[in-house]
């Protein structure tokens, strides 16, 4: 190797960016500033090392704007100092402080990353972090930090650094130019419709057969038009060309994800573990029998490790049918979010799943029936036996009857629509992608012609 290459690659700086909390309901959105940064980057010698990460934590924290998604990337410069003060100049540009957005960027310069990082990113998918743990992490870790308002920010930009795919998706997200902002989104629900028909299973929750319901895209005022989930950015990319829209747009960008993952579901809750806003699963038995409630609502508990739960599974799920024909005995797995103790309730878990284990025979006891008249004997008064009132056979007590269960032992999901950022649909039940490398001439970015 020449001494000047040696000179050349020991210049070069890796540098992991983690950013959150750039916007807020009323506008902006930190994909958008990640599309705007790499915008900014790749004009200039930086080599990306993957793609820019969409990591979705705890979607169950009360004061998270939609997905709960943060943004980080992985660089290589010359000039690192130059290409951070470009960045924080973009997330100041970029993120909608005066509405309540709270921002946090940190710098890491490593091209390995620690262990306390992911451990760090875990507790974030499933459990609440208080902003402080986030500035004592990176004062203990010597972290770049920047942050506006009270620092929120800076909990998902050190988690979506730290974030270690077990299993991954990709999005493409597309891009409004800035005039149609706040504006309505106009696509066509039959190309949304037949792009899901042509690339599935490489797509998945796009469309809603059974409602007629688009579902990628936001309903919000931030820059997005539409975001299509896959498993790889050939699948992507031919969707864009099949979906059909009058609207002139900006460009897109491919991230990879834990989206579709279930990954903040894999936590095992336990009585100790339970507190409000954390996410999780949970194996018990039922230990009453459903009450439905108005709205059509189901409440049950369970028995695990001989504490009581409380579960809830809500009309829009879709899920209330088999929730409601649960016994007691069945074994069952349940995951969700948990909901604060209540003036009626204490804590809940609301379900995102409920998976049947094994169920309960439904047996009762019947009067006898006449095997000569195919009818069923009557009581003779108490104590004193049954018999036919046709041919008088006579039988001294009653029988055992099982009657087939209305659900199995199986796993069931809620519907389509119910779905959220990090549910894991059924046709990725099994199915763990490990295989997208990336590869810088992959259509991964695209700013369309001006």
């Amino acid at each position: 190797m020449s001494d000047q290459l040696k000179q050349t690659m020991e210049n070069e700086t890796v540098i992991n960016v983690g950013f959150d909390d750039t916007d807020s309901p009323k506008g902006m959105c930190t994909t958008f500033l990640a599309y705007k940064i790499v915008d900014l980057l790749q004009k200039q010698k930086i080599e990306f090392l993957d793609f820019p990460r969409l990591v979705r934590f705890n979607p169950n924290i009360p004061w998270k704007t939609r997905g709960n998604g943060a943004v980080s990337m992985k660089i290589k410069t010359k000039n690192p100092s130059k290409i951070k003060n470009q960045i924080k100049n973009l997330v100041s540009k970029y993120s909608d402080t005066k509405n309540g957005a709270n921002p946090g960027l940190v710098f890491f310069e490593s091209d390995l990353i620690p262990p306390e990082f992911t451990k760090f990113s875990k507790l974030a998918l499933w459990q609440l972090i208080n902003r402080n743990n986030a500035k004592k992490f990176a004062k203990k870790n010597n972290l770049e930090i920047h942050y506006q308002g009270n620092g929120q920010g800076l909990i998902g930009a050190i988690g979506a650094i730290g974030y270690d795919f077990e299993d991954h998706t990709l999005e493409l997200l597309s891009y409004r130019k800035k005039p149609k902002f706040g504006k309505e989104r106009k696509i066509s629900a039959d190309s949304v419709k037949i792009m899901q028909e042509k690339t599935s299973p490489n797509t998945f929750n796009s469309f809603d057969t059974k409602k007629g319901r688009i579902l990628i895209t936001p309903h919000g005022p931030d820059p997005v038009f539409y975001g299509v989930r896959g498993e790889d950015v050939d699948s992507l990319v031919h969707a864009t060309k099949i979906l059909k829209t009058n609207e002139k747009l900006d460009g897109y960008m491919i991230f990879k994800s834990n989206q579709g993952t279930g990954d903040h579901l894999k936590n095992e809750l336990n009585f100790e573990n339970m507190k409000p806003y954390a996410s999780g699963k949970i194996t018990g038995i039922v230990s009453d029998i459903p009450k439905i409630v108005k709205g059509g609502h189901v409440f049950f508990k369970i028995i695990s490790k001989n504490h009581e739960f409380w579960c809830a599974v809500y009309k829009p799920t879709g899920m209330t049918t088999v929730a409601s024909n649960l016994l007691k005995g069945d074994k069952i797995c349940v995951g969700g979010g948990v909901r604060k103790a209540s003036k009626n309730f204490p804590r809940i878990i609301n379900l995102e799943f409920l998976d049947v284990i094994s169920l309960i025979k439904n047996t009762l006891l019947s009067n006898p029936e006449c095997k000569k008249c195919n009818k069923k004997m009557k009581s003779k008064g108490l104590n004193q036996g049954f018999q036919c009132i046709r041919c008088g056979l006579k039988s001294s007590k009653k029988i055992t009857v099982e009657n087939s269960r209305k659900i199995k032992n199986q796993l069931y999901l809620p519907e389509i629509s119910a779905h959220r950022h990090l549910s894991r649909p059924l046709q990725r039940i099994g199915i763990i992608n490990k295989s997208t490398t990336f590869d810088n001439s992959l259509s991964w970015f695209c700013v369309y012609d001006k």
